[in-house]
């Protein structure tokens, strides 16, 4: 059969029409800026880090409130959600994510991935996204302690037993750990280049994911060079995996900014240089931070606003130096009186979500803030197994810094759908 060059023309059109479209799906980065829909695009969001854990049909699960959760974060705009992959390790550990995703290296619950897989068609049918993060330097779902402990036998530290200091001591080991890495290297190749099992299509194709991030709040530790040349070089490594299976979407670190580069800004602009690393993340957070006390949070609060303002400024002009868009992905405020009661106010916390919001589509190009616990109603201050998931993970007090559909932060979150 004879094809005239009219059809073969119309051919070509089509098909470089559907690739612009298929491109147009998936969020860019171009002069520094996001683009979504083609179109330039910034964010409020949230963290949701247990939204696979409820989309799963085992242990954990609960999809009605799912897509109750959904339907709200959806009605308030936001629309973009950082969100845990999954925990590491075996169950029943204190102060960790339970059901955990992967039991054992490279063994998984089957549940949980099919979670996995249904969140994201739930994302995909309202049209959101999530930064999905792969790993953890902190104990709360298994990270870099986990990954040492199958690679080495030494047990992983839990901080609320055995201090952070000797915790974090510990974590500075993964970073020159090849066994540990490469276990961790095998985790990324699995989740990064997964078959949705209820779509059957592949993640790199699901424009549902806004980015693959390394892990949440990434440390090396110490200012050992050695340290700090095998926490650039695993990150590195992670970052060329990640692109090799996905190159659709971005990538990003999940790192804190100065704070998680032991103040260092040397150490700071090597991160994110890192090739392949799309936008720049950073953490803030007063209270852990020691610029407000939880004696007296109202008095702080002009002060920590005052900390939070030139510490986004420091990173500012370092993303603008490197090309690269500034994201604010995780920060937040302790209730009045420092209290994990649903019922205690936010009236702190709503001023300085109001200040943080205000500088998004302005020195900020999104942030996520921390985090999302709806409709959640938490049975116990400590987690434990059973209870709602809420915004504050595991290891801490639940309600302290998450926002529940009832608290009058929802009123300074809708209004920061003006800002942007």
């Amino acid at each position: 059969m004879k094809f005239s060059f009219s059809r073969i023309a119309l051919a070509v059109t089509f098909f470089m029409l559907v690739s612009c479209a298929r491109e147009a799906d998936f969020t860019r980065v171009s002069d520094g800026r996001f683009l979504r829909h083609g179109q330039p695009y910034t964010f409020v969001g949230t963290n949701f880090w247990y939204g696979p854990i409820l989309a799963s049909e085992g242990r954990g699960g609960n999809i009605e409130r799912l897509c109750k959760e959904l339907d709200a974060l959806k009605a308030l705009g936001l629309e973009n959600l950082r969100v845990l992959v999954g925990g590491d390790g075996p169950d029943g550990v204190f102060s960790r994510v339970d059901p955990a995703l992967q039991t054992a290296p490279g063994v998984y619950n089957d549940t949980l991935l099919s979670g996995l897989d249904r969140f994201l068609v739930e994302l995909g049918k309202r049209d959101m996204q999530a930064v999905l993060y792969l790993n953890n330097s902190w104990e709360w779902s298994g990270g870099y302690g986990q990954y040492l402990e199958w690679a080495t036998g030494e047990k992983a530290l839990i901080p609320l037993v055995d201090g952070y200091w000797p915790f974090m001591q510990q974590m500075r080991k993964f970073q020159t750990s090849k066994p540990a890495q490469e276990l961790f290297f095998n985790h990324v190749r699995a989740i990064v280049g997964r078959i949705n099992s209820i779509t059957g299509k592949p993640y790199k194709d699901d424009p549902a994911i806004f980015s693959w991030q390394i892990g949440n709040e990434p440390r090396c530790f110490s200012d050992d060079p050695e340290i700090r040349s095998g926490f650039i070089g695993w990150m590195t490594e992670t970052a060329k995996i990640i692109k090799e299976i996905d190159p659709n979407h971005l990538l990003s670190t999940g790192n804190e900014g100065l704070m998680g580069c032991e103040s260092d800004p040397v150490l700071l602009e090597q991160v994110n240089s890192i090739p392949g690393v799309d936008y720049m993340t950073i953490h803030i957070w007063p209270y852990n931070w020691g610029w407000a006390k939880a004696e007296s949070l109202s008095e702080d609060l002009d002060a920590a606003i005052a900390n939070t303002d030139d510490y986004i400024k420091k990173h500012v002009e370092l993303a603008e130096r490197l090309g690269l868009p500034i994201v604010v992905e995780e920060f937040g405020f302790p209730r009045d009186g420092f209290s994990d009661s649903r019922e205690a106010s936010t009236t702190c916390r709503d001023k300085y979500y109001k200040h943080i919001f205000g500088l998004v589509g302005d020195v900020l190009d999104g942030l996520n803030f921390w985090g999302w616990s709806g409709f959640a109603n938490p049975a116990h201050s400590q987690w434990e197994t059973g209870d709602d998931y809420t915004g504050d993970p595991a290891q801490e007090a639940q309600g302290l810094n998450g926002v529940y559909i009832t608290d009058t932060t929802i009123e300074v979150i809708k209004q920061s759908q003006s800002y942007q």
